[in-house]
């Protein structure tokens, strides 16, 4: 063979490249012969030395390529065709008859789920059934031969099925005798007699079914990233052995679309999770067209995939290709698979052979060549590979054996598979509600549903006789998998939580030092880390904010975790508090990335019925960037029946000094209020914290209630005093009083509510409203409008319920009872959180909050900015004990003077 060197005298140099050429598609070749030969060449290193050795000799060759200058396409994608050839392809282990009636069946009772939901118009009930007709076959490989489920050997494997697919797995659950058929008619119908089956994967509507809610796009796989890393994270922490679980996750190609579905893919390379599959439905279609109409979205998303540092696989073709592609010695067929865009393929879905042989092979005459003794009809079958099993289980096979990375596996499918003229591959909503009695008798015959004609129109389910081998086939399959799939359970065996009086030096107070809460959450938290009944089950969370709280010593006590351990020398290792990374760390700490932090926060808070071990989370982050930017993961946590505790640091809108607008929270307890299991409280000292977080414990972990809770932290400074006796209760249902102040009999009285940051103004005001106005006055420390308003809102709804019962009291009127007003409610968050009580105060009620965008200032201009210091709390009162004519008239305009405010100013709301 001619050297290189050699052949550069008899030819003129290669055309160079003016830009990298589309991906699948190689440059005209300007020296057929000299590539063969570089090829033979590759060839005969690969058979004599081996791949790796092939490996070693690219990459050199990309080095020295590098040095001399010459432009290197980077091979983030490959050709577009299957990752795994023929050759390499494993036999397939199961009976493929059996298991094509069965999905066959499946397919069946999905299709007519939501035929039958649409029956009635006037319902509209609505329903999905493209998704689960183009991933029928995805699912049904993994489902007998890969999802392991719950056994005494194996922690079992958690899957994220796509959302929309879930009429496909309901129909499956309903074959296993785990679902009736009166569920099945009750889709999307559960408040119907018999019970009924929501419309999505949803762990709180079916808490013995669904494991996780996926259908809000793109979060299925961002927790499911973090639940992969969850899972080592016990497995090193020595608490439980997760070696042999899988986390799969099902999506599809459009919802990569979405954010969290790419956003933390990086993490999953980064941890080495080979314990993680992502399985990308591409059937080439949102909702209203293709993905990618002018581009390729596989090739793109295995771009995305290579680069990020996965593994990656491709399914592409169905084996009625693989003698095609044999036969096609010059590589045209490649390469037009290559360049065909995927507009172009989801055209040829919907058109027949003749069109197909036309505008796909015949642009080129080799290929019509190649496919001459092929019918127009068999062009049309050509089945792309995310339906063809044995194609998917070689996929599957690869992924579940590659260690050292997460493996995405690419199936090229088509969307609304066997729906027919109505729904397959069509630019349609992926919510196919009807199919016509034409199209129900061709699905009929297409996958062999024995049913018959006149019943067919009717859409009656369908399941075999017990003992059918079909059904003796399904249920050996899932015995042999270790048990049924999605099921959830929670095997975890109560805690008892620790005692109040085992902490009481958090309830003493402070001394003579200033504290902020935050500080003192922080020790509450390393004490409780110590505990030795609990201790090991806490996980702390903190998205790259540890310093910021003063939490760095929680480096030093418990090491940050990292799957590799720490690797380097740290540049604050002189330091006594370094940054101590440990494969068996406790604290995970995630970087910028309140999304990541929420999904961990998530993996841990539902480790009860994950993997049958209580784990107690403590996410602590910038309140600011916690519900407002991750609401969705919130509300997501709250289906899930998460437990654990959202502490929100620096939170109100006048404690963070100096940050401004987008780091200043006065409404993250606004965005708290309607997750239902949320409990929201705003402390403003470390006694009422420690109450808190204690009394969380014991309601999560030892009386098992799935509920989460969310406590606002501070990082202002000043001196904790000790708990008063007798106020627990007051602090976990939401009110106590906290300090009287009277200056005599027949004076006038107010009724002070303060909340937080703000709490410490209003007992100044007290002080000012005694010194220099002579009015009495009583504080009351209001830790949550939330847990009153709820309270308050059951009583009421029971006394609608039942009118000729006595009515129940509600704990705010309980204490309010003979309290006299006005009452003034001051707290650094918006005025409507306070509002939300009001129809249950005992007299005039008036609100100063923080409504408006925050400011770069110190703390006292800010809250003289948003007229919530104890001058306007002042103001406030006196201006309301005018309004009820208990104080001169006059008084409030001359506060104003004597408290140097200006009545000028403007509104905060509007600035």
């Amino acid at each position: 063979m001619a050297t290189t060197s050699e052949r550069q005298v008899e030819k003129k140099p290669s055309r160079p490249l003016a830009q990298p050429p589309i991906s699948g598609i190689m440059p005209d070749d300007t020296d057929p012969t000299e590539t063969r030969e570089w090829l033979d060449a590759f060839e005969y290193v690969i058979k004599a030395a081996g791949p790796e050795r092939a490996a070693y000799l690219l990459e050199r060759l990309e080095q020295k390529a590098f040095q001399k200058a010459v432009p290197v396409i980077s091979v983030a994608t490959t050709p577009y065709v299957n990752t795994i050839p023929l050759e390499r392809q494993p036999q397939y282990p199961g009976n493929r008859s059996i298991e094509r009636k069965i999905k066959s069946i499946i397919r069946w009772n999905a299709m007519a789920m939501v035929v039958r939901a649409n029956k009635d118009p006037s319902l509209g009930i609505g329903g999905h059934i493209s998704t689960f007709a183009s991933a029928a076959t995805l699912y049904e490989v993994a489902f007998n031969h890969f999802f392991q489920g719950k056994s005494a050997n194996h922690s079992g494997d958690q899957v994220y099925f796509q959302g929309h697919a879930s009429p496909g797995i309901y129909a499956r659950a309903f074959l296993e005798g785990r679902l009736s058929e009166q569920h099945l008619v009750n889709f999307r119908r559960e408040l119907a007699p018999g019970g009924g089956l929501s419309s999505y994967p949803h762990p709180w509507l079916m808490p013995d079914f669904w494991q996780f809610p996926t259908v809000s796009m793109g979060l299925g796989p961002i927790m499911a990233i973090y639940q992969a890393r969850f899972n080592r994270y016990l497995q090193n922490r020595g608490l439980l052995d997760t070696s042999q679980a899988r986390v799969w996750a099902f999506l599809g190609d459009g919802e990569c679309d979405e954010p969290e579905t790419l956003g933390a893919i990086t993490l999953a390379s980064r941890e080495m999770l080979d314990n993680l599959t992502f399985v990308i439905n591409c059937n080439l279609q949102r909702l209203d067209g293709p993905v990618r109409g002018n581009g390729k979205i596989i090739q793109e998303l295995e771009g995305a995939f290579h680069g990020a540092g996965w593994n990656v696989i491709k399914v592409i073709w169905g084996s009625d290709w693989d003698e095609l592609l044999a036969r096609d010695k010059t590589g045209l067929l490649i390469r037009r698979m290559g360049e065909t865009l995927d507009g172009e393929y989801q055209k040829y879905t919907v058109s027949d052979g003749a069109y197909i042989r036309k505008h796909f092979f015949g642009k080129y005459p080799e290929l019509l060549e190649l496919v001459k003794d092929m019918s127009d009809e068999d062009l049309r079958r050509l089945k792309r590979g995310g339906h063809d099993p044995d194609k998917v289980y070689a996929a599957y096979k690869a992924a579940v054996g590659h260690k050292g990375q997460p493996t995405c596996v690419i199936a090229h499918t088509i969307k609304g598979y066997g729906l027919g003229e109505s729904g397959e591959g069509r630019n349609i909503t992926h919510n196919l509600k009807k199919a016509n009695d034409e199209e129900l008798k061709r699905f009929r015959i297409r996958f062999d549903i024995p049913i018959s004609e006149v019943e067919v129109v009717k859409a009656p389910f369908y399941k075999p006789e017990d003992d059918s081998p079909e059904m003796k086939y399904l249920h050996e399959r899932r015995k042999a998998l270790g048990g049924y799939l999605p099921k959830r359970t929670n095997t975890a065996p109560p805690i008892v939580a620790p005692k109040l009086e085992d902490y009481k030096e958090f309830l003493t107070g402070s001394g003579e030092r200033d504290v902020s809460t935050t500080s003192a959450f922080g020790a509450l938290l390393q004490k409780l880390l110590r505990d030795k009944e609990i201790g090991k089950n806490l996980v702390p969370i903190i998205p790259d904010e540890a310093r910021t709280f003063g939490m760095e010593s929680l480096f030093r006590q418990c090491g940050i975790y990292a799957h590799r351990g720490q690797l380097y020398d740290p540049v604050d290792s002189e330091q006594l508090l370094y940054y101590r990374e440990e494969k068996n760390g406790q604290l995970l700490e995630e970087g910028i990335t309140e999304a990541g932090s929420m999904c961990s926060f998530i993996a841990a808070g539902t480790a009860h019925t994950s993997h049958g071990i209580n784990m107690i989370p403590f996410f602590t982050y910038y309140s600011m960037f916690g519900f407002q930017r991750i609401g969705d993961l919130v509300w997501a946590a709250a289906d899930l029946r998460c437990r654990g505790f959202m502490m929100g640091g620096t939170s109100g809108r006048t404690t963070l000094a100096g940050e401004g607008l987008q780091h200043q929270d006065g409404h993250s307890h606004l965005l708290a209020l309607p997750v239902p299991t949320c409990w929201a409280y705003d402390p403003a000292y470390a006694y009422e914290i420690s109450v808190l977080v204690l009394d969380g414990i014991r309601r999560m972990w030892q009386d098992q209630e799935d509920i989460f809770y969310y406590i606002t932290i501070h990082n202002e400074n000043y001196v904790q005093p000790p708990m008063p006796a007798g106020v627990e209760e007051g602090i976990v249902k939401g009110i106590y009083k906290l300090s009287t102040r009277d200056v005599g009999n027949n004076k006038p009285r107010v009724q002070l509510f303060g909340s937080g940051a703000i709490l410490r103004e209003t007992l100044r005001a007290q002080e000012i409203l005694a010194t220099k106005y002579d009015v009495s006055s009583d504080v009351w420390s209001v830790t949550s409008y939330k847990a009153l308003r709820n309270d308050a809102r059951e009583c009421q709804r029971q006394h609608m319920h039942h009118p000729n019962a006595k009515p129940q009291v509600s704990y705010i009127e309980q204490v309010l009872s003979g309290v006299s007003g006005p009452f003034i409610a001051a707290s650094d968050n918006v005025k409507a959180i306070p509002e939300q009580i009001a129809q249950w105060i005992p007299g005039d009620y008036f609100v100063l909050g923080t409504d408006g965008f925050g400011r770069s200032e110190g703390r006292k201009e800010l809250r003289r900015f948003f007229e919530v210091d104890a001058e306007y709390i002042t103001l406030a009162a006196l201006y309301r004990l005018a309004f009820l004519g208990q104080v001169p008239a006059t008084l409030p305009g001359q506060a104003l003077v004597q408290l140097g405010l200006d009545p000028e100013k403007p509104n905060p709301l509007s600035m």
